[in-house]
């Protein structure tokens, strides 16, 4: 669910210095609840079908061609995930609605509790707990705890929708679901629809990787899901000021304070790519003992180090693009970025690296075959797609009056 931005939210917002001082007008908040519950019918029909995907996963581990023991821990884990994709859509928008509302910290302190949850219990399912005659269940034991927590942040929500006072305005409980309505719903896929195309695209792009590398055998793999899971963690860092200069943003053009709104932007986009900047310097020089964090076998740590190389690029260059995707979505251009990242990410970056990892033209260097390829490919594509994403967005800013119709 976007960041709101119709102007008599964004007056309501307007000087307002925490969530508790939020006073929307009733009308205002009443259709605000209105556009979850649509949000909700837009989830269930998601989950329907990507948990199908996830249950059926043989198309995609024939195209990796992935070995029988790969294939079935991938299989095994995937339909975990199916179980639990309902629950993290459904939260997805409680998650939305509160980022819009500027009540962040709600989502915090649940997603908080679900990780206090999921890591114990993750810990105990994989590897298993003997005394209580709980056995191994390696890969599928994490998809199983991720499913468990998933479910328990859904509910933790649901219960504190109905007991906060601070929802009561927006009436989203006590009357039953919305039935479907479709102007609103197409309004949601309208922009929902390219936005979600594009998170596709860039998760495919770095998540094909994997797949991919799985042909190498195991240790490559390894190697590579070190380096993902940190890089991974350092996202974590350029989404949250993207979400956060996205909502602030949104919520100043509906105020009709366009330079605010173009100012604020362009802060955050400092922020997040010079705090990328730190830490990405700070893991490759630190790549050595992090690694180590990981793994003992020396193995695994020399496929995982040469990737390390490449984390301060990709990490910079993965905020820039990343905020500015976002803080284009505030101005609703939500489809030209779509073929910025199938160009960039699944053209230059999974095709690239595909061709480099397993020498498709001959004459690649030795230092570029296998997983580095796909790492240096994946490099150059996100930085194509953060000038690119970055040049689109001062476009926008220098055409504020009439921005393009995406």
């Amino acid at each position: 669910m976007p960041a709101t931005s119709g102007p008599g939210w964004a007056s309501a917002r307007k000087g307002a210095g925490n969530a508790s001082s939020v006073l929307p007008s009733s009308d205002s908040a009443a259709d605000a609840g209105r556009q979850v519950h649509q949000a909700v019918w837009v989830a269930a029909a998601l989950s329907l079908l990507g948990s199908t995907l996830l249950a059926f996963p043989a198309p995609f581990l024939a195209l990796a061609q992935a070995g029988p023991e790969v294939a079935g821990k991938v299989r095994g884990y995937l339909l975990a995930l199916a179980f639990s994709l309902p629950a993290s859509l459904m939260f997805t928008v409680y998650r939305g609605f509160n980022t819009a509302v500027s009540r962040p910290k709600a989502v915090m302190a649940l997603q908080l509790g679900g990780l206090a949850l999921k890591a114990p219990l993750s810990a105990a399912l994989v590897f298993g707990v003997p005394a209580l005659g709980l056995p191994a269940q390696g890969v599928t034991g994490c998809g199983i705890a991720t499913a468990i927590a998933m479910w328990s942040q859904l509910l933790a929500a649901l219960w504190l929708v109905r007991r906060d006072p601070f929802y009561t305005p927006f009436a989203l409980t006590g009357r039953g679901l919305d039935r479907p309505d479709r102007s609103a719903l197409r309004a949601h896929l309208r922009l929902g629809l390219p936005m979600g195309a594009a998170i596709l695209v860039e998760v495919t792009g770095f998540s094909s990787m994997a797949l991919f590398i799985s042909r190498l055998g195991t240790t490559p793999v390894a190697g590579h899901q070190i380096a993902a899971n940190l890089v991974s963690l350092l996202f974590m860092v350029p989404l949250a000021l993207a979400n956060a200069t996205m909502t602030l943003a949104a919520q100043r053009i509906g105020a009709g304070a366009n330079e605010a709104a173009r100012r604020l932007a362009w802060h955050g986009f400092a922020i997040g790519c010079g705090v990328a900047a730190v830490l990405g310097l700070a893991v490759l020089l630190a790549r050595t003992p992090i690694v180590g964090l990981y793994t003992r076998d020396a193995a695994i740590i020399a496929a995982a180090l040469p990737l390390l190389a490449w984390v301060a690029v990709f990490h910079i260059a993965d905020a820039a693009q990343t905020i500015a995707a976002f803080v284009l979505r505030a101005y609703k251009v939500t489809a030209i970025p779509v073929l910025i990242f199938v160009t960039a990410l699944w053209g230059v970056g999974m095709g690239g690296g595909y061709m480099l990892a397993f020498n498709v033209t001959g004459g690649v260097p030795e230092v570029l075959r296998g997983a580095p390829g796909f790492w240096f490919a994946s490099t150059l594509g996100l930085v194509l797609a953060g000038l690119l994403l970055t040049g689109l967005m001062a476009w926008v800013f220098r055409h504020q009056g009439q921005p393009p119709a995406a």
